[in-house]
């Protein structure tokens, strides 16, 4: 299959709404389009067709009891698809349109093979205008993983995902980078409290401000806790990960630099922040994340610079253990997952 990526920012008008229907034909008829959002790139088919989330787990080589995210155009849109309720419209007014993602039973409209033969759903409305314009053009809500191979980290760009999928799926759309750069948050709902099953930009402390209690999932901490049956995605022991080893330091940061100067061999990579670029030995690829306390622009760089290290072709990257609260958290789910949850104590490493 060849693969056509069409870079909307270069059309003129009249080609842009053209692109848009041309990809909104391919959802209308069982194909998937690679689509932006302002989380991470989707990989887009018709959440009504059986036949479009077994394409859809083909081209990832993801497993088919990984639920999917159904994306919609508008909140109200959720009532086609589940069965909506007080505390989701709450939820909807604050946080829709943007990266919220929240679990509702389903209704039989919705394939087993899309909700990863649960009797949920978990359903999206996303903020970016080139994804919201397609749901609404082509008539379909979307379901959307992220538009890479499975297990990988997800991709912020079109490039991404073309290295992935080229030869996969017959269209991608470029609408530049992603804004915030991991998945949603995915929440389930037991009337007026939830449950965080996935970190994001949405954060505990925000929804906190709408339900009546939030708890957070053992295993958005602990991926060995995640089971063998996911109810959410991302919620997998090894995920987002690298060709190359990740290995995640908890200590303070002279102790995470020294460990690195005692220990770091061969073709490695540091993700650092700005501060501390410059301390590292000379032989080490440093990867920076941004500024110490800026975790947004760390969750908005991590899956660029996972990416990066594969390219400059290294065999470790090592990592500092972020803190377990506010935004810092779905930092910390995601760099956990891509280290196969192996952390190193260095405290404990420096008293054996």
């Amino acid at each position: 299959m060849k693969t056509e990526l069409i870079r909307l920012s270069e059309l003129s008008e009249k080609a842009f709404a053209e692109a848009i229907e041309k990809a909104a034909e391919y959802i209308r008829n069982g194909e998937l389009v690679g689509i932006p959002t302002e989380t991470v790139y989707g990989l887009a088919g018709s959440a009504y067709y059986a036949n479009a989330a077994e394409k859809i787990f083909s081209a990832k080589g993801r497993p088919s009891d990984n639920p999917l995210i159904v994306h919609i155009a508008k909140a109200t849109d959720a009532e086609n698809i589940a069965e909506t309720t007080q505390t989701y419209y709450k939820l909807a007014e604050k946080f829709m349109p943007g990266p919220l993602t929240i679990i509702l039973p389903k209704k039989s409209i919705i394939p087993d093979t899309v909700s990863g033969g649960l009797n949920t759903v978990a359903v999206r409305c996303p903020s970016h205008p080139i994804a919201r314009m397609l749901i609404e053009v082509s008539g379909h809500p979307i379901a959307a993983p992220s538009a890479n191979t499975s297990g990988k980290p997800s991709p912020t760009t079109a490039e991404h995902v073309y290295t992935d999928l080229c030869g996969k799926i017959p269209l991608i759309l470029d609408g530049g980078s992603c804004s915030i750069g991991l998945e949603s948050t995915v929440v389930a709902l037991n009337g007026e409290d939830c449950t965080i099953l996935r970190p994001g930009a949405v954060t505990e402390e925000m929804l906190a401000e709408i339900c009546r209690s939030v708890s957070v999932a053992e295993a958005v901490r602990s991926p060995e806790k995640a089971g063998n049956k996911p109810l959410s995605p991302g919620m997998k022991y090894k995920h987002y990960a690298p060709n190359c080893q990740v290995i995640l330091l908890d200590g303070a940061d002279e102790q995470f630099i020294s460990y690195i100067r005692k220990n770091a061999k061969g073709k490695y990579g540091i993700l650092t922040v700005e501060e501390n670029e410059d301390i590292y030995p000379t032989e080490a690829v440093r990867l920076s994340l941004g500024k110490k306390e800026d975790y947004a622009e760390h969750c908005r760089r991590l899956f660029k610079l996972l990416r990066r290290a594969d390219e400059l072709e290294l065999t470790r990257l090592y990592a500092k253990l972020p803190p377990e609260s506010g935004l810092a958290l779905a930092y910390y789910n995601r760099i956990i997952r891509a280290a196969g949850g192996n952390v190193i104590r260095i405290q404990e490493e420096h008293n054996k």
